[in-house]
């Protein structure tokens, strides 16, 4: 595609997401994924892939760039072939659990477009982990694919590890790598998982679980994915949590509740997260050491903030509010300037 053809179309995809916000929030993202399923299905790309960047190895992977989409967009495995087509180096699937549930009450998703932050308390809406594993089968793409997992909202903390090691036992042998997801701000004392005895135990049984997983399917890599309202002293202690369990690796950071949003409590992504997740990222960098593996995830919009996550530490570095305002105009921008970093 010449780059005149690839600019007009990145034009129009823009003018159509204009149209679909239209729509209430948690309605125009389905609507903007089924439009880019349509598009992928008739070979047409919005984002041409930058051929000459070089694979980044990571996590014993290779990936074409360090570009990827976060959790949540994707929440069953629907549309991996049509993100694929926007040339990520990985999309993390989830988050999901072992049973089908809808999540919490609508309206539960809220735009505010001046700040380009999303408000979300989703709960999990997920049709279940085995439904997402069918899918992943099905898929055919050449990005890297990570399932992030978790506990269905009425399984007690006190039993969150059958849970956590049920979803890990099915998503293993379809993914690359796992994403273990203690700190959605938006399933009942979740977050409460990262109490140090409660996540020293998760973490302990999941790691032997993927290693017994692993003389069956080969080794797949745990990551954590951590919250951005936790103090310095909490985020050490997460830290040697993580380095004595010998997780294989980070996502910092989640969502965080540390707004005044109008529209009430839920987990708060885009702009606002920010400097308070790139500040997390720089602390477990020097907590963790300069080798141990971290994505970045948290207010990533532009080229800058991209760059940002690079120079504070991360390895790769994951969007999700940022393509929601800006499209695929976002994708290509960094895919752009990959080589320079």
């Amino acid at each position: 595609m010449k780059k005149k053809e690839q600019r007009g179309l990145l034009r129009i995809s823009q003018l159509g997401m204009t149209v679909i916000r239209l729509f209430s929030p948690e309605w125009s993202h389905r609507i903007a994924l089924e439009g880019l399923k349509v598009l992928n299905s008739t070979g047409i790309k919005l984002v041409v892939e930058n051929q000459s960047s070089k694979p980044v190895e990571f996590l014993g992977l290779k990936f074409k760039n360090r570009l990827g989409l976060s959790g949540g967009l994707d929440k069953n495995g629907d549309f991996i072939e049509a993100l694929s087509s926007l040339g990520f180096g990985f999309i993390e699937l989830g988050t999901v659990t072992p049973r089908p549930q809808k999540g919490n009450k609508k309206p539960r998703l809220f735009r505010d477009s001046k700040n380009l932050s999303l408000l979300n308390r989703m709960g999990f809406n997920n049709k279940g982990v085995e439904y997402l594993v069918s899918k992943v089968k099905e898929s055919k793409t050449s990005c890297q694919l990570a399932i992030s997992i978790s506990k269905n909202f009425d399984t007690p903390n006190s039993k969150a590890i059958h849970d956590y090691l049920f979803c890990l036992e099915k998503a293993y042998p379809v993914c690359n790598f796992i994403t273990i997801n203690i700190s959605s701000p938006n399933t009942k004392d979740l977050r409460s998982l990262q109490n140090p005895k409660e996540m020293a135990d998760l973490l302990y049984a999941l790691k032997e679980k993927q290693l017994f997983l692993s003389q069956l399917y080969g080794y797949k890599p745990l990551l954590i994915k951590i919250s951005p309202d936790e103090d310095e002293q909490r985020l050490v202690e997460i830290s040697k949590i993580i380095l004595s369990n010998e997780i294989d690796g980070l996502i910092a950071t989640n969502t965080t509740i540390n707004h005044e949003n109008l529209k009430g409590k839920g987990g708060m992504s885009g702009k606002p997260l920010f400097a308070q997740s790139t500040k997390v990222l720089k602390l477990m960098r020097k907590s963790l050491g300069k080798e141990f593996p971290i994505i970045a995830s948290g207010g990533v919009t532009d080229t800058k903030t991209y760059k940002e996550k690079i120079a504070g530490g991360a390895n790769l570095v994951q969007i999700y509010t940022g393509m929601i305002f800006k499209g695929p105009n976002l994708v290509q921008d960094i895919l752009n300037l990959d080589l320079d970093i």
